[in-house]
């Protein structure tokens, strides 16, 4: 039975390492828990709550507690606490990716094609990136439209391009596009959709948890960070597959069922995507830290007057 002490926030691995890190992220992203209904979320949420209060119900085991964490996690945004969306949760990227990212693999060759798959994805990343922003930093309506019509812009525009110019490339060439494209549109759909962030700067701590103002440079950092874990996320199913798929297709058996192609790919980046997912949120921790000696002059000095040389470090979210 868990006791009425049990700390629930209290990480199960160690954030520090990779590994534990890794083991964090696959259990709070496990697809699984997008079939759950909200009910059963709500639920997970107040045992949670009750657990903070410090009023476990009786006959709780801790191995409920832990499973009730899991759900949270994948399902309550960590700044507000609100139920996030189903789509945009991390735990819908296995589902929602492996469908996306397959059928863009599968139909690269006609512009109509591509244009069509490359907005479905960046609506998708859209509504993934603002869901697991930084939540301290409010976006307006008019921001997330422009954010929205930059990224998708920015993608359609690669990836029609470079299928027009890899007409008379090798067929391999050609089947990297969508990842070249996706690859662009996330170096600007995850700036522009945290906008807000880069231009206000972001919530910062003290170690204890005690805010102490907000920086830019920190938002910027954390970003970034979000930035090449997406990338990392899609890269081994949209570089390894199109490989896979071209020496595949040289096969009879290949050729008879040209029509099973399309679902083929999509369990097979469903494949990469159940370790990916959580591999690549894994990179950087969570709570992100930043020396206070690199943060603007203004913050800086403000931490340093109020505290002297006891803060070293700030910490923040860094979303995902």
């Amino acid at each position: 039975m868990a006791s009425s002490s049990f700390d629930i926030d209290a990480p199960r691995w160690d954030q520090s390492t990779f590994m534990g890190r890794l083991n964090h992220f696959f259990n709070i992203t496990d697809w699984r828990t997008v079939i759950l209904p909200d009910s059963r979320l709500d639920e997970a949420k107040a045992l949670v709550d009750s657990c903070r209060a410090g009023s476990v119900p009786p006959g709780t085991t801790e191995e409920q507690l832990h499973y009730a964490k899991k759900l949270y996690d994948s399902a309550f945004h960590p700044d507000t606490g609100d139920r996030m969306n189903l789509i945009g949760r991390m735990s819908f990227q296995v589902p929602g990716g492996m469908a996306i990212t397959g059928l863009m693999l599968q139909f690269y060759r006609t512009v109509p094609a591509v244009v069509f798959w490359q907005w479905v994805n960046q609506s998708f990343n859209a509504l993934v990136n603002y869901t697991n922003r930084n939540a301290a930093s409010p976006i307006t309506p008019k921001q997330i439209g422009v954010a929205y019509f930059t990224a998708t812009s920015t993608a359609l525009a690669t990836a029609v391009g470079l299928n027009l110019y890899t007409k008379k490339a090798p067929p391999l060439v050609a089947r990297w596009v969508p990842f070249v494209a996706v690859a662009s549109a996330n170096c600007v759909n995850v700036p522009m959709m945290r906008q807000q962030e880069v231009l206000n700067g972001i919530a910062v701590t003290d170690e204890n948890g005690n805010k102490l103002g907000h920086s830019k440079k920190a938002a910027v950092k954390g970003i970034t960070q979000v930035v090449v874990s997406r990338i990392t996320m899609a890269a081994p199913g949209m570089i390894i597959l199109p490989i896979i798929m071209q020496r595949m297709e040289k096969y009879k058996f290949m050729q008879r069922i040209t029509y099973l192609h399309g679902p083929i790919q999509v369990m097979l980046v469903g494949a990469f995507l159940v370790f990916m997912v959580p591999a690549a949120c894994s990179l950087f921790p969570q709570r992100c830290s930043m020396a206070v000696s690199k943060l603007e002059p203004e913050l800086r000095d403000s931490i340093v007057s109020q505290y002297g040389q006891a803060v070293k470090h700030v910490y923040f979210n860094k979303g995902l």
